[in-house]
């Protein structure tokens, strides 16, 4: 298994291996979100596979821009649904070595099981709804269709890559997929944002000088916990302020506390300008925003449900509570309301353990091991 440390000596000298074979490597993903942490990480991830000599090829749907792909090569396949696009891809031959989904297609080499599993998934959102709404999602035809989609993918694939324990656990669990078949790859990021002078950040963004500014990131706002991060900062008294980055229902979530900027191009800045960054996710194999946040130098208050919260230290580079606990959420960013000196450094350097080179080598380490029938 590739582990959350660095690679060692067997894998730098398998890697010398990989650098003089280049592969034909077909990735798939479903779909195009402009703003999807599974787009960003495809493109970064293609990147460094052009940059390390391999062929990626794109095996997706009519939604992805051409001009979004720096592989060249793109496939399109029909379907509307997940399970079309399956069906589709169970029946096209793609011409690569071998195939790497972050789809639930079954038949696909290695998985990236970077959304988790859905019967996890469906598990914990649960526990935070009426009984009709649990109802309706465990009888809902969607949810069957990725289930079972699912279940087969889990009898097929040759490797599976999790981005966390979280995750591994959860695939062993509900499907009973060998152990020694699931390889912990973490999720890695560019070049960190630089710092701008806060003052100005805020400014430009319009918030507050004085305020105390908890940053919230993403879409998907039911499943990140922004209700939860709405609560805890109105705990917090009158100055404190939570800043929204995203698309979403604002009407919905509508607060004195909350400040919503929309979707935001200048990230230096809206990191600058916090003081702390929180996701109270109910369900996240392991954010990148986060990760991104404490290469920006900030604490990050997140979930024991967020595979993200495996890698910091509690009152070093953040807090990790139970998704739901508000007061639990709410103490732990007090903590953070007076600035600590050495919070930027420490944190810095611990996503900077987290690189997209880093994530593309182990990831390669595991593509190598299924094309070579290791």
């Amino acid at each position: 298994m590739v582990g959350i440390g660095g690679p060692g000596a067997g894998v730098r000298k398998f890697l010398t291996r990989i650098d003089d074979n280049a592969m034909k490597i077909g990735l798939v993903r479903r779909g195009f979100s402009g703003t999807g942490g599974a787009e960003a990480y495809l493109l970064r991830l293609a990147h460094g596979l052009v940059k390390a000599g391999h062929e990626p090829t794109l095996i997706t749907s009519a939604e992805w821009p051409s001009d979004r792909w720096p592989g060249g090569r793109i496939v399109r396949l029909p379907g509307k649904t997940p399970s079309q696009f399956a069906k589709a891809f169970a029946e096209t031959n793609f011409g690569v070595d071998l195939t790497f989904s972050l789809e639930r297609v079954p038949g696909c080499d290695v998985f990236r099981a970077g959304d988790g599993v859905h019967a996890a998934w469906l598990q914990r959102r649960g526990a935070f709804e009426s009984p009709w709404k649990r109802w309706f999602h465990q009888y809902n035809p969607k949810h069957f269709a990725l289930m079972h989609l699912e279940r087969q993918l889990f009898r097929s694939a040759k490797a599976v890559i999790a981005n966390s324990r979280m995750v591994a656990t959860e695939i062993r669990h509900w499907h009973g997929y060998p152990a020694e078949q699931i390889h912990i790859v973490p999720n890695g990021i560019g070049p960190a944002l630089p710092r701008q002078d806060r003052a100005l950040a805020r400014q430009k963004l319009g918030l507050p000088a004085e305020a105390f500014c908890v940053l919230f990131v993403g879409t998907g706002w039911e499943r990140k916990g922004l209700k939860f991060a709405i609560e805890a900062v109105e705990r917090l008294g009158k100055d404190a302020l939570l800043v929204v980055a995203g698309r979403g229902p604002q009407a919905r979530y509508a607060s004195a506390q909350a400040r919503f900027l929309g979707p935001i191009s200048d990230l230096s800045a809206l990191f600058s300008a916090a003081d702390v960054f929180t996701l109270p996710t109910i369900y996240d194999p392991f954010s990148n925003a986060c990760l991104e946040a404490l290469a920006a130098g900030l604490p990050v208050v997140t979930t024991t449900a967020n595979g993200f919260s495996e890698i910091i230290t509690p009152g070093i580079h953040g807090h990790v509570v139970e998704p739901g606990d508000v007061a639990a959420l709410a103490g732990a960013l007090e903590f953070w309301r007076e600035p600590r000196e050495d919070t930027d450094a420490v944190c810095r350097k611990l996503a900077s353990r987290y690189t997209i080179e880093r994530n593309v080598t182990e990831t390669l380490v595991v593509l190598r091991r299924v094309v070579g029938g290791g």
